[in-house]
């Protein structure tokens, strides 16, 4: 898999005759690999500059780029610098969303070329996923409802937050998972009205919630899902809080479509928030863009007003959260599509009782 076809038809958008992709996520979206480099993308041709810990990677992996490795006579800049000179970039695209102060001034001054600000360049492009992402990401999903099926059997009262949370990821390993998407949270309890709650050493007893967030990478590929449930019965404030939750993630759901800006569907599953009583208990935004990374661009809250583009692939996640008592958190994520959406998400969304 890479993108450097995309990459090269955008340069003239931005004014540039290169584009420089070195962070991590633009790397694997440029080539298809997780590695350390640089990508060089022109019109006419591409180049991809690693060490010798990737080489054999890059000559497996990449496809559509000249392939080359630093050494103690050809370093990164030379071999970047070799490139511009040979195809005459003047104007050469970084991301300035991921470079540091100090990387930028060393490639300021090291480099044959005008640096321009273009990060947008390739976050813009990956906020649309195409059919194999897409894939990989119904996969990684795929992987994160079972996990969630098998912790369903597992907990009962005594186990641990931390127990859950090791579970979680142990399942999702077992069923194909490459690594987590990001440290799983686990609140039990009063717990609960911690959004990012740190899974710790407190026993789940009967009678109130659990909320696991969770997710995996699959082939490069994030999921993200929250589930609440509850262990054993609770009371009927504890239902009304959850049913409110959940009416509001289907309303957010409801309004999810390309050209759609996510303030909208912020605002959707807000109203109903709102209109129950508990407003000032959702202070978080409705959702975000997932893909390489967990939290990409556009988002769904209160500021972002970029219409969603096909195939974004957003998270549905509006919560209520009652301090010092309980939280309750809901979250699919839903590809954005013409006139509607897909929800990948498949485990159940009504209230479990253990």
């Amino acid at each position: 898999m890479n993108h450097l076809t995309q990459i090269a038809a955008k340069l003239s958008e931005y004014h540039i005759d290169a584009m420089l992709v070195n962070s991590e996520p633009g790397e694997f979206y440029a080539v298809g690999l997780r590695g350390e480099g640089f990508a060089i993308v022109a019109p006419s041709a591409c180049r991809y500059i690693t060490d010798s810990r990737y080489t054999e990677a890059a000559e497996e992996t990449v496809t559509g780029a000249e392939v080359l490795t630093v050494d103690k006579g050809r370093n990164y800049t030379v071999l970047i610098n070799e490139f511009l000179d040979a195809h005459g970039v003047k104007k050469l695209g970084i991301e300035d969303n991921y470079m540091s102060l100090s990387q930028y001034n060393f490639l300021k001054k090291e480099l044959h070329a005008e640096l321009v600000y273009a990060g947008g360049l390739v976050t813009g492009l990956r906020a649309a996923k195409d059919e194999e992402e897409f894939a990989r990401m119904v996969k990684a999903q795929e992987i994160t409802d079972k996990a969630f099926a098998e912790i369903c059997k597992f907990i009962q009262p005594g186990v641990t937050e931390q127990e859950i949370a090791a579970k979680l990821v142990y399942d999702m390993m077992r069923f194909g998972a490459h690594k987590t998407s990001f440290d799983p949270i686990v609140a039990s309890g009063p717990n609960g009205s911690r959004p990012h709650a740190v899974p710790g050493p407190r026993k789940v007893q009967k009678g109130e919630f659990i909320t696991m967030d969770f997710g995996c990478i699959y082939e490069g590929y994030c999921s993200d899902m929250t589930r609440t449930v509850a262990l054993g019965e609770i009371d009927d404030d504890k239902k009304k809080v959850y049913d409110t939750v959940l009416k509001a993630q289907l309303a957010g759901i409801a309004a999810s479509k390309a050209g759609v800006p996510g303030t909208e569907i912020h605002a959707a599953a807000a109203k109903v928030i709102e209109d129950a009583g508990y407003g000032r208990f959702f202070g978080h935004g409705y959702g975000h863009s997932v893909g390489i990374e967990i939290h990409e661009s556009p988002n769904a809250n209160t500021r972002d007003t970029t219409p969603m583009p096909v195939g974004a692939m957003v998270s549905a996640e509006p919560g209520i959260y009652i301090p010092g008592q309980f939280g309750v958190r809901i979250e699919d994520v839903v590809r954005m599509e013409e006139g509607g959406n897909t929800d990948i998400t498949h485990s159940p969304k009504e209230l479990i009782i253990l």
